[in-house]
């Protein structure tokens, strides 16, 4: 008993050591789309060996900001490789909602140039050695939401889409055809910034194109609402709902667990 007992204790101190030196190394990375310098962000867990499932992470409406950055290394500890990648270009940050605004809408007016700029960050995140090339998913939150499922309009090799209250109206519905993996819809059922004929209009887009859907609407939840910098007034459309935060990333990694396994 006592050989056992000393076995398990230098077991228990060895796991201990292991976990210490688990670490998610991170990592600025500059990359292009033609002529524009983009600044994404990747983040990976060392201690896993060989390669794993890739995630891309669009940004919301303010442009690549610190929270970004944080989604991807929080899917880092998961096991997972994360590029946050950037829409907009290096530096280029929106100083209040009108300025987001501004910005945003170059991309939501031009869906093509927007499908190029985040089909130029999953080329980066694709071709990492870390990175197996077939279980790639996207995730985005509001603007970034919207450019995930552009992207899988695109026809893009995602295995799957997650999109946190994003927008969901596209110019083309026809392209749902092209989607090749499975899509995941986390929505605020009070966001004001998408109706409820904007909501039927994807649903039906989705049937039509034969897609592979689910839809999770939670409710007494805004637009923004896994980001605590939205504040929590509901009244303004835009507000932080830690419970909805909590359970959409839930529903993320139990998709991700069927998709990307």
């Amino acid at each position: 008993m006592k050989m056992l007992a000393a076995v398990l204790a230098m077991a228990f101190v060895f796991a201990g050591v292991s976990t210490a030196r688990a670490e998610v190394k991170t990592e600025v990375v500059e990359y292009r789309d033609g002529d524009v310098v983009l600044e994404g962000y990747l983040a990976y867990d060392d201690s896993f060996q060989g390669k794993r499932p890739g995630v891309l992470v669009v940004h919301e409406w303010y442009g690549h900001t610190p929270y970004v950055r944080r989604r991807a290394e929080q899917l880092a500890r998961l096991g997972y490789v994360a590029f946050a990648s950037d829409i907009y270009g290096k530096g280029v940050l929106a100083k209040d909602a009108k300025e987001a605004a501004a910005l945003a809408g170059i991309y939501l007016g031009d869906r093509k140039l927007l499908r190029a700029r985040a089909s130029a960050g999953l080329d980066v995140l694709r071709n990492r050695p870390e990175v197996d090339p077939k279980r790639l998913a996207a995730i985005g939150y509001c603007f970034g939401g919207t450019t995930v499922l552009e992207l899988a309009r695109s026809g893009a090799d995602l295995a799957s889409v997650v999109s946190f209250h994003g927008l969901l109206n596209t110019q083309t519905p026809g392209d749902a055809r092209n989607i090749k993996g499975k899509v995941l819809v986390l929505h605020g059922g009070d966001d004001p910034y998408v109706p409820m004929k904007q909501v039927e209009a994807f649903q039906e887009e989705m049937r039509n194109g034969g897609v592979d859907w689910q839809f999770v609407t939670y409710g007494g939840a805004v637009h923004r609402f896994t980001n605590p910098e939205a504040g929590n007034d509901n009244s303004k459309g835009a507000a932080y709902n830690e419970r909805a935060d909590r359970r959409s990333w839930e529903a993320m990694k139990d998709f991700f667990a069927e998709t990307l396994k």
